[in-house]
C-alpha cells in the first residue's frame, strides 16, 4: 500500500473525477522486428517481454472548480494517469469515474487528416470532441481567430508548419466548452504570444469555476496556476497536498536522483571543487530560504599539488540552466592566496536573495594560472518560498500609488 506525505486537500464541491485503485501495466518487447517475433514465439518469447507498471494503485478525488498539477519526474506515470482520467487508455485494475465533458490537450491534432483542410479538419476533430456541427458553426470564427492560422484555413493542414498544426489543434480543444480540462504539457506551444494567450484562457477557465488537470515540468507555471499538487514516483502517488509542499516534495525527488546519478567525482585537475554546502544561520544545511533573506554556502576545494596562483567563481541558475546570478573572486576585487596541498573552503556570503519562488541551484567553478579548470555543476540546491506579489526568478518589494 502506498501512502501520501499530506492530507489531501478536498473542499465541499462535488468530485468530478474519482480514480479508485487504479494500476496500468503494459507489455514491452524487446523483439522489434517481425522476423524476431516470429523467432521468439511461444515459450522463448517470454524472455524477450517485460511487463511495465506505469500507474501503481492510485486513488484520488479531484473536485469542481479546482486546479490539481500532476508532478513528479520523467516516467513518474503523471502523462499515464491523464490518459487513464480522459479515458483514452483503460485501466489494468481499478476504476475511473468522471462527470461533465472533459477536453484532452494531450496528443494535440491526433484527430487532424492530413489531406483535409484547416477547416474540414476543425469540424472532424471537434465532433471527435464531443461537438455538434451547430455548435462547431458558432464557435469556428473565434476558433480560427484564437488559433492565429488566418488565410490558411482552407489549406490542407499538411502543409502547415508544426506550429500551425498545434495552434489550431489547440484552438479547436479549448473551445468544446469543457467542465474538465486534461493538459500535459502543451502550454509550451507555439511562440511566446500565443504561450501567454494560452496561459489566459487557463486562467478564464478558472475564474468559470471549470476543473484543470495540469501536467507540467514548470515548477514556476505550477505554483502560478495550481491550488493542489498530486507528486508521482514511479507510478504511486508520494504526495497530495498543498502546492507549495508538493513542489518541496518535487525536489528533493529530484535532488535524491541527481545525486544518485552523479557518480564520484574524477581527481584530475591541481585544483578541484569537491562540494558546496548553502547553510542557514544556525548551521543547518539549507533547504528552503525566505524571499530577501540572507543565503551562506561554502565552495569546498582540494589542492592536489600546491597552487601559487588561482581564481574561483560561482553561479545561481534556474532548473532551465538560466543563470539569474553570477560573480567571482576578480570581480568582487578579492586577491586570492596561494594554496598549499589539501582541503580548502571558501565562503560566499549573500546579504538578500531577492529571487522569486521556485527552485535554484549553486554551482562552483576554480582555475589555476595554467588554465587547468575544474567545476561543479548542481553542488547544490535550495528553494526560495512563495511569494505572493510577484512572479518570476527576481523578487522586488513593488508598491502602487492611486492616480487621482
Amino acid at each position: 500500500m502506498h501512502t501520501t506525505t499530506a492530507t489531501p486537500i478536498t473542499t465541499t464541491a462535488p468530485d468530478v473525477v474519482r480514480v479508485n485503485g487504479v494500476s496500468k501495466h503494459f507489455v514491452v518487447r524487446r523483439d522489434n522486428t517481425i522476423k524476431e517475433r516470429v523467432v521468439h514465439m511461444g515459450a522463448r518469447g517470454r524472455k524477450h517481454r517485460e511487463d511495465y507498471t506505469a500507474v501503481d494503485d492510485v486513488t484520488i478525488a479531484i473536485q469542481a472548480g479546482t486546479t490539481v498539477g500532476l508532478l513528479g519526474p520523467n516516467g513518474s506515470g503523471k502523462s499515464t494517469l491523464l490518459k487513464l482520467i480522459g479515458g483514452i487508455v483503460s485501466p489494468t485494475t481499478g476504476t475511473v469515474q468522471t462527470r461533465g465533458r472533459m477536453a484532452a490537450l494531450l496528443e494535440l491534432g491526433a484527430g487532424f487528416h492530413p489531406d483535409l483542410s484547416g477547416r474540414e479538419n476543425v469540424f472532424l476533430n471537434a465532433a471527435i470532441l464531443g461537438m455538434s456541427n451547430a455548435e462547431t458553426e458558432r464557435q469556428f470564427d473565434s476558433i480560427v481567430d484564437f488559433s492565429g492560422i488566418g488565410d490558411f484555413i482552407d489549406t490542407q493542414v499538411k502543409f502547415y508548419s508544426s506550429g500551425m498544426f498545434v495552434r489550431l489543434a489547440f484552438a479547436v480543444a479549448i473551445h468544446t466548452d469543457p467542465d474538465v480540462l486534461l493538459v500535459d504539457e502543451v502550454l509550451a506551444v507555439g511562440d511566446e504570444a500565443f504561450q501567454r494567450k494560452c496561459m489566459d484562457k487557463i486562467l478564464q477557465f478558472q475564474a468559470e469555476g471549470r476543473t484543470i488537470i495540469l501536467v507540467s515540468h514548470s515548477s514556476g507555471q505550477v505554483a502560478e496556476l495550481c491550488d493542489r499538487t498530486i507528486v508521482l514516483s514511479e507510478g504511486a502517488v508520494i504526495f497530495d497536498g498543498a502546492t507549495d509542499e508538493g513542489i518541496a516534495a518535487l525536489r528533493d525527488l529530484l535532488e535524491g536522483r541527481r545525486v544518485a546519478e552523479a557518480g564520484p567525482i574524477e581527481q584530475s585537475a591541481p585544483i578541484e571543487v569537491t562540494a558546496i554546502r548553502a547553510f542557514d544561520a544556525e548551521g543547518r544545511v539549507l533547504k528552503s530560504i525566505a524571499p530577501g533573506a540572507p543565503l551562506h554556502f561554502d565552495v569546498l576545494l582540494r589542492a592536489n599539488a600546491p597552487v601559487t596562483s588561482w581564481e574561483t567563481g560561482f553561479s545561481i541558475d534556474t532548473p532551465q540552466g538560466q543563470v539569474v546570478l553570477s560573480t567571482n573572486n576578480d570581480r568582487l576585487g578579492r586577491r586570492l592566496e596561494p594554496l598549499a596541498l589539501g582541503e580548502h573552503t571558501v565562503r560566499y556570503d549573500i546579504a538578500e536573495v531577492n529571487l522569486g519562488s521556485g527552485q535554484y541551484y549553486l554551482n562552483a567553478y576554480v582555475v589555476d594560472d595554467l588554465g587547468n579548470s575544474h567545476s561543479l555543476g548542481q553542488g547544490a540546491f535550495f528553494a526560495v518560498s512563495k511569494v505572493d506579489e510577484n512572479i518570476g526568478t527576481v523578487r522586488a518589494d513593488v508598491s502602487l500609488t492611486a492616480v487621482s
